[in-house]
């Protein structure tokens, strides 16, 4: 038998979704309080760098306020190999909006660019992951917050640790620094040639 969805919210796990509806700060429900929340972008197909900066200025549209954009880092593939090198960026941002309700925004963005995921981990047009959503832990079919291997995966602790060193982790409770210096992936993650901190700022 699968495991049943489980939410935690201000702290406390819920294993059922009646009892989510007595809180504002539920993770399918939007909240007029914003939040913050990372992302991870990453582009390896065609204008690399002008697909990060178009996803970066249709958050806008989509009710997600940029605060802070990491450097842009050309990242060796994982996983899958056989295809180009990535560019890749983290974001801090503010939204209203639920945790289901950012993640159904962000692939409307994707969709919107023309990016398919043809291949499991191979190329994209344009990939937006939610890395943190507030403090919370979100366990569902369609939605795992903390991203479930954001902790393996240089290519996203580099940008991310640029930008929010000390956030700590909600599960494991270390800081990204604290991940980024112990993750297993000795992957090559270096800032991008011609691409210096702030480029993609124009886009916010």
């Amino acid at each position: 038998m699968a495991p049943a969805p489980r939410w935690r919210v201000c702290g406390r796990l819920f294993f059922s979704f009646a009892p989510l509806l007595e809180f504002r700060k539920t993770a399918l429900v939007a909240d007029p309080v914003k939040r913050t929340v990372y992302l991870s972008l990453g582009s390896n197909l065609d204008d690399r760098a002008k697909n990060l900066r178009d996803a970066i200025a249709a958050l806008a549209n989509a009710r997600v306020h940029v605060v802070r954009v990491s450097s842009v880092y050309e990242t060796e593939p994982v996983d899958y190999l056989d295809q180009p090198w990535f560019l890749n960026c983290a974001v801090e941002a503010e939204t209203e909006l639920a945790a289901l309700e950012l993640l159904h925004a962000l692939r409307g963005i994707e969709a919107q660019m023309g990016s398919k995921k043809l291949i499991a981990k191979g190329p994209r047009l344009i990939d937006i992951d939610i890395l943190l959503y507030c403090d919370e832990v979100i366990d569902t079919p369609e939605l795992q917050i903390p991203h479930r291997r954001m902790h393996l995966r240089r290519f996203v602790l580099e940008p991310l640790a640029e930008i929010a060193p000390n956030v700590q982790h909600p599960v494991s409770h270390l800081s990204i620094a604290d991940l980024l210096a112990r993750t297993p992936d000795k992957s090559a993650v270096r800032v991008a040639a011609g691409l210096q901190p702030g480029q993609l700022r124009g886009a916010v």
